[in-house]
């Protein structure tokens, strides 16, 4: 890759306050995201991608803190802007699509309004006008008869109606950076595939970059250029999605990739049980030492369970994190 990214993240390090101690919830992460690109952040619900998400906007609160690293978007470091600067760069510059839209809207103001709050806030916009735009946000995601859909309440909309209105919010100002933090939770299989081309065709339009966050490995492949797979707060694998699918290096990228079903196999119709990773996340006070993945990893050995592995850079920028990688 060549010039500078949009937005780079060095050795990221987010703590939680618990008790009288501080634990790493998300440690070392590092990755860069180029302009007009789509990066994807996978993996199982409880490895930190949600709590990487919010340290990139701004919305980190506590138990929750930002103790080490840098984050810079545009050149400019994040941490060192004024809680001004940070609004004013959130829902502008960068703006997030966050995973649950029901409690994400505001259930007391129509979904018109709250298009129209951005262009006031933050396009200085009057509310007749912004009233206006809001209506043409809602056509461009697609939502049939905008002028009405304006005056409706989220609980009045379908689940992918309230999403397509969470794109348009986040869309509104034309930001640079995109965070869809997992876009298509509660969503029919249908609705998904719809919500996902909506999201692609706009932001390659606008020129949008996108940080795409899942725990599916299969539609953040099928989507990005590049991935990051992210396991108990650590990036333990990152490559070109293609090659992630072709030949995963870490074992926990393996378990993943082996866990989608296939077109016209047997786990896909329902004959045998689709391949499954031994065990769960380890909760962020009890990481185990070593490799954090030791304790589910059929490979593991003495050194897994007592020196974090270094990092091994691999052909075409990628990277894994693996004592034993393949």
């Amino acid at each position: 890759m060549t010039g500078s990214p949009l937005i780079e993240v060095e050795d990221l390090r987010i703590d939680l306050n618990h008790g009288s101690s501080r634990v790493a919830a998300v440690e070392g992460v590092s990755f860069r995201i180029d302009r007009g690109e789509t990066f994807g952040l996978v993996g199982e619900s409880g490895c930190g991608k949600s709590i990487t998400a919010l340290a990139l906007i701004g919305l980190l609160r506590p138990p929750l803190s930002i103790s080490g690293g840098t984050i810079r978007f545009d050149g400019r470091e994040i941490q060192s802007l004024s809680a001004a600067r940070q609004r004013a760069l959130r829902g502008n510059r960068i703006a997030m699509i966050f995973q649950e839209p029901m409690t994400a809207l505001n259930p007391v103001s129509p979904v018109g309004r709250q298009i129209a709050e951005m262009f006031v806030l933050h396009k200085g916009k009057s509310w007749r006008e912004a009233d206006q735009l809001a209506v043409e946000a809602l056509a461009s995601v697609r939502v049939p008869a905008p002028e009405r859909r304006v005056k409706d309440y989220p609980h009045q909309l379908s689940g992918g109606m309230r999403q397509r209105v969470m794109i348009a919010i986040a869309l509104a100002c034309g930001p640079d950076l995109l965070i869809a933090d997992e876009p298509t939770t509660a969503l029919d299989v249908t609705v998904q595939a719809e919500i996902i081309e909506l999201m692609r065709n706009l932001c390659a339009e606008r020129g949008t970059a996108v940080l795409m966050i899942s725990h599916d490995l299969g539609l953040v492949a099928n989507v990005c250029r590049r991935v990051a797979v992210m396991y108990a707060g650590r990036i333990v694998e990152e490559r070109g999605s293609a090659d992630i699918f072709r030949a995963p290096s870490h074992p926990y990228t393996q378990g993943l990739v082996n866990s989608l079903p296939r077109l016209g196999s047997r786990a896909a119709l329902g004959r045998t049980r689709l391949t499954e990773i031994a065990g769960v996340v380890p909760a962020i006070t009890d990481f185990p030492a070593g490799c954090r993945f030791n304790p589910r990893c059929a490979h593991a050995t003495e050194i897994c369970r007592t020196a974090a592995p270094e990092t091994t850079w691999l052909g075409a920028g990628g990277l894994v994190r693996c004592h034993h990688h393949a």
